[in-house]
């Protein structure tokens, strides 16, 4: 087996448009919600989300190619740029039969679609746009992607809802260690901050309805009630260690496990005690031939949703215990759920966490919830040095994957 390292870093979140804006929120504990602008005429009560802010496609994307894709796409092609231009990667220095893409999205074009199913209703079949299929459809991230960079190896897309980016990660660097490519772009993108995104989830009463900012995304907390949508992109690129040391990359990373099960429990309930991301961490650890003693840091899925925060830190608690020490936050508190893209932005923070030797503090935590025994993170330990970390991803249908991840010392 390879080892599988981390070269390249890229976000776009409600936090910044870059790594560095990224991380500067996360290990700040900022808010990166606000009220609804991307459209009028707001008839739930979900008052606040998590937008991207001041993205410029034009700029990031290029003006003839942000025309042609949905803003998912442009969301993935602006994060995995940001990627490859800090791993180094091109054609120079890389067969590109050998540099593929997996990237996870839930939805894919959702806003393309709802716009074009109006538009058919209001104008009729004929006026359908001729780019409806391949600006919504959820292969095009990668596609996108790929296109921009060459890569000529798999290129797809992982959709398993929430844990599709993690999915894609995990999948990327199984596709390393085994020989199949010497690099892969992966992560996740999404863009589902529209009417029809914004009444589904509302509809499922999965969404926070919070009046104060302060309290619109609060997990682990004993008065959660729901998530709040964000929206962005979170790539990495990964990479064989002996192709990076042999161009002379600098490494940011290594990604020694992953575990992927499934609860096959219910469409959109966790299995409450949490049986199912209790084996996808196991997984994950035996994977990277590590023991819970040696975790220092969990990055939860922790969405603030009831349901969620108590099953996962049941299933924390059955493979670490309560003596472990290991520290867990939610960085959702901060960006909302991304959705498809959550396990994305999260891997990246994560390993921005093992870069800078700092926690993101489980922000807005005001009443721990009494079934909730794991040690959480606070200001009081949130400069910890991890050297070891995991990163947990559950989603709709019962999908969990779990990344886990190593400082890079050698």
């Amino acid at each position: 087996m390879k080892r599988v390292v981390i070269t390249g870093l890229g976000a776009v979140t409600p936090l910044g448009n870059s790594v560095e804006e990224f991380a500067d929120g996360i290990f700040n504990s900022k808010l990166g919600f606000g009220e609804i602008t991307k459209f009028a005429d707001n008839e739930t009560e979900v008052k606040y989300v998590g937008e991207v802010k001041d993205f410029d496609a034009n700029q990031y994307v290029g003006k003839k190619e942000a025309k042609r894709m949905d803003l998912f796409s442009q969301y993935a092609v602006h994060a995995a740029t940001e990627a490859m231009n800090q791993s180094g990667l091109s054609d120079e220095n890389i067969d590109s039969t050998r540099l593929g893409v997996i990237l996870g999205s839930g939805i894919g074009g959702l806003t393309t679609i709802q716009d074009q199913v109006i538009k058919m209703h209001d104008k009729g079949m004929t006026r359908v746009s001729p780019m409806f299929v391949p600006q919504s459809i959820v292969n095009m991230a990668a596609g996108n992607v790929a296109l921009r960079f060459h890569a000529q190896n798999i290129s797809t897309v992982v959709v398993t809802a929430c844990a599709s980016a993690t999915n894609a990660i995990g999948d990327a660097y199984n596709r390393i260690r085994l020989g199949y490519a010497d690099a892969m772009i992966t992560g996740g993108s999404e863009a589902s901050i529209n009417k029809i995104g914004i009444s589904g989830f509302d509809a499922l009463s999965t969404l926070s309805r919070a009046t104060e900012v302060e309290d619109a995304s609060i997990p682990f907390d004993a008065n959660r009630h729901g998530f709040v949508m964000g929206e962005g992109a979170g790539v990495l690129v990964l990479e064989d260690l002996e192709h990076a040391q042999a161009r002379g990359a600098k490494i940011l990373g290594e990604i020694i496990g992953f575990g992927a099960t499934t609860d096959a429990f219910h469409m959109t309930s966790p299995e409450p005690h949490g049986e199912g991301a209790t084996r996808a961490m196991q997984e994950a650890l035996r994977d990277a031939n590590i023991q819970p003693s040696d975790v220092d840091y969990i990055n939860a899925h922790g969405t603030a949703t009831g349901a969620n925060d108590s099953s996962e830190a049941q299933a924390i608690e059955n493979v670490f215990g309560l003596e472990s020490g290991v520290l867990t936050s939610s960085t959702k508190s901060m960006t909302g759920h991304l959705l498809g893209a959550a396990g994305g932005i999260e891997a990246v923070i994560t390993a921005m966490t093992l870069i800078k030797g700092q926690l993101p503090v489980n922000v807005g935590l005001k009443e721990k919830d009494p079934v909730v025994n794991i040690p959480l993170v606070d200001d009081s330990n949130k400069h910890t040095a991890a050297k070891i970390a995991i990163s947990n991803s559950f989603g709709f249908g019962g999908h969990n994957a779990v990344i886990a991840m190593k400082r890079w010392d050698d």
